[in-house]
């Protein structure tokens, strides 16, 4: 964090005083992130080029220190549409900003509580698995539908104890009609190795209980993951799963390789990726990628494109 120093020149105001007075201000912090790429789609016999913005984001952040031992937080993130300017996609009228993780809160020695609307815990679990975030090959298309950004949530988390971290959060549904929302996670991350239970009970809608289970390892340039997740609704259980390799060859060039099956989106969905990363500064990247998916119903799609990703 940057700190400004105001120089407030109270002799002016006041003669008496021959000397200024120095007040730090913690500024906050502005950060992003442009994702942007050039692909072709094939669904069945349809194929289109396009340009996709790959949730390109805006945001502020900072802190704020308070009396016994107390520090607020907040964060402000929009995501914008580097494309064409419309998030929205429903109307012509364009949407250029929508909110993606906003909150306020106060941390402490003794944990975390922040209130808001953010990633929950069971998203936040699968940490980095799904190499293809954000791009065609997301889980959310074809493994998960508990990649939520929840509303009116209130969550609280412990600090870290030896890597492990639990986390709760209280969703409230604002209706009468509707239940409220838990989601939970247990996670452990130390040195090269990550791992997490997570949990959501009426999260996704009323009545739908999922639970994920995340591992992640790291040795030698090569990092393996795996994700396992079900969805339980009135005694019907789904079940999904996706792994993860990526190999560093240098510091500059990363390959990746993706699979998964699941009947949580779809019956009988199964996906792969392949890709490569190249970097070409300091949070910057170069990108190419390709995905398949195929259905039960024998819908499939295939994408593959190239892309450049900035974080500032």
């Amino acid at each position: 964090m940057k700190k400004l120093a105001l120089s407030l020149a109270i002799g002016a105001a006041l003669p008496t005083f021959a000397s200024a007075k120095t007040v730090e201000i913690e500024l906050p912090e502005f950060y992003g992130k442009v994702n942007v790429s050039v692909q072709n789609t094939q669904e069945g016999d349809d194929s289109i080029s396009e340009v996709s913005s790959n949730a390109s984001r805006l945001g502020v952040r900072g802190k704020i220190e308070l009396n016994h031992g107390l520090q607020g937080i907040y964060q402000a993130e929009y995501q914008i549409a580097v494309d064409d300017g419309d998030n929205s996609k429903k109307n012509d009228e364009g949407q250029t900003f929508s909110q993606r993780n906003i909150f306020a809160g106060v941390k402490s020695s003794y944990g975390q509580v922040i209130v808001g609307m953010f990633d929950s815990p069971l998203k936040k679990a699968q940490k980095k698995i799904d190499l293809f975030n954000d791009l065609e090959g997301d889980i959310k298309s074809a493994i998960s539908n508990s990649e939520n950004r929840t509303k009116d949530t209130v969550q609280y988390n412990t600090p870290s104890i030896a890597g492990l971290v639990a986390t709760v959060a209280h969703i409230a549904s604002e209706d009468e009609t509707v239940n409220d929302g838990t989601s939970s996670s247990l996670t452990y991350n130390r040195d090269a190795i990550y791992a997490a239970v997570a949990y959501d009970t009426d999260v996704e809608k009323d009545g739908i209980d999922v639970t994920r289970i995340v591992a992640q390892y790291s040795i030698a340039g090569v990092t393996l993951g795996g994700l396992w997740e079900t969805e339980a609704e009135n005694g019907d259980n789904k079940d999904g799963w996706v792994y993860s390799a990526a190999y560093d060859i240098t510091a500059s060039i990363r390959l990746k390789a993706q699979y998964g099956e699941s009947d949580i989106v779809k019956d009988n969905a199964e996906t792969y990726s392949l890709g490569a990363d190249y970097k070409v500064g300091k949070g910057a990247k170069l990108y190419a990628f390709l995905t398949d998916e195929e259905f039960g119903d024998d819908s499939s799609k295939e994408y593959y494109g190239v892309g450049l990703e900035y974080k500032f």
